[in-house]
């Protein structure tokens, strides 16, 4: 159940609401937009009447929300939300922002020279995993904290944001000391211990769909951690197993508008792990960025065919420039701007 407040309720008729809800034995979820505030119910409201919080002063309507998601749903929070970094990066809103990096960090050095040519890009913010969970045991398993010290080392070297991998709750506070965005695989989506402990954290969340979900289920997984009081939710479309082989996974473009749709949360693509092979990275990014993205997760490796982990989906530095490059031209046909494109103009 939603409340929509009238557009001049003041906070005395906010408040009494409030206590309403509270009295109930309810939870409130306050969202403050441009023109309205909207008080979201926490718990189960089925048994409880809408006319019992229409008749108060204040109230402009109620509105039974019979999602699963109803935090995530654009009908709890109307306008576009865009989660802010501490570099002045924006996810959401009307520029396209792209996360750029390796896979794994595998050293210092080459982490280092990713870094470099990627925030010469423009890009602002750094992807790579130090906790790699992989198919197989006997894979690359990432450096762990160590790669967590390189990661912020790096960035802060040269002004830019971290973007790692959390794979378990008891791991969730350190690599919060390291990274600015918590994300969450696609095997761990549907993980609710680690998505409420990221919900506590209270750090910026990259929740990214499992592989046989659907976006229900996406946004469902996402409730967990606006259910936890963490606001600050993006969700990635990846790629869905299909029957399809010729690429690594399904890239479902159409869940992009749907999900501008469905829920108000930044929409980001990784054609990376949807593709498996960098030469189809391309295409994909720009379909993401055309269909609504907004945002891109991308990886990338000086020299991808030493990588210790998917260097046949990362692209070398020019090809990266070159899809920075193509990524903007995109984004500015369909009316957007890139925040790379400006933070590289501005330098």
């Amino acid at each position: 159940m939603v409340i929509v407040m009238q557009a001049h309720a003041t906070a005395v008729q906010l408040e009494q609401v409030l206590s309403r809800i509270e009295a109930l034995g309810f939870h409130a979820h306050v969202s403050s937009g441009s023109e309205r505030t909207v008080i979201g119910l926490i718990g189960d409201e089925r048994p409880i009447e809408t006319e019992v919080f229409e008749v108060l002063e204040g109230v402009e309507r109620v509105v039974r929300i019979l999602h699963s998601y109803k935090l995530a749903s654009r009908d709890f929070h109307l306008e576009d939300r865009v989660i802010e970094l501490p570099n002045g990066v924006r996810l959401g809103g009307s520029a396209v922002t792209v996360m750029g990096g390796p896979c794994a960090v595998e050293s210092r050095e080459q982490l280092r020279e990713t870094a470099e040519y990627v925030s010469a890009a423009g890009v602002r913010v750094l992807r790579g995993g130090a906790y790699k969970p992989r198919t197989s045991p006997y894979s690359f398993q990432g450096l762990g904290e160590k790669g967590l010290r390189m990661l912020r080392e790096v960035a802060d070297e040269m002004g830019m944001a971290v973007v790692t991998e959390v794979v378990t709750p008891e791991d969730v506070p350190l690599v919060a000391e390291h990274a600015e965005i918590l994300q969450v695989g696609a095997r761990n989506m549907q993980n609710y211990r680690l998505l409420q402990a990221c919900g506590e954290a209270g750090q910026p969340v990259l929740l990214k769909r499992g592989l046989g979900s659907t976006l229900e289920e996406l946004l469902a997984a996402a409730e967990y951690v606006l259910s936890s009081g963490n606001e600050q939710v993006a969700v990635c479309e990846r790629g869905i197993r299909t029957f399809e082989t010729a690429t690594r996974f399904t890239l479902d473009i159409g869940a992009v508008p749907v999900l501008k749709h469905m829920t108000s949360l930044p929409v980001v693509v990784d054609p990376s792990h949807a593709a498996g092979r960098a030469d189809y990275v391309g295409a994909i990014a720009r379909a993401g960025v055309a269909a609504g993205a907004d945002g891109l997760l991308i990886e990338t490796h000086p020299r991808p065919a030493e990588a210790l982990s998917d260097g046949a989906q990362s692209l070398d530095p020019a090809a990266f420039r070159n899809l920075m490059d193509e990524v903007a031209r995109v984004a500015d046909a369909v009316g957007r701007t890139t925040t790379f494109a400006a933070a590289a103009g501005a330098a």
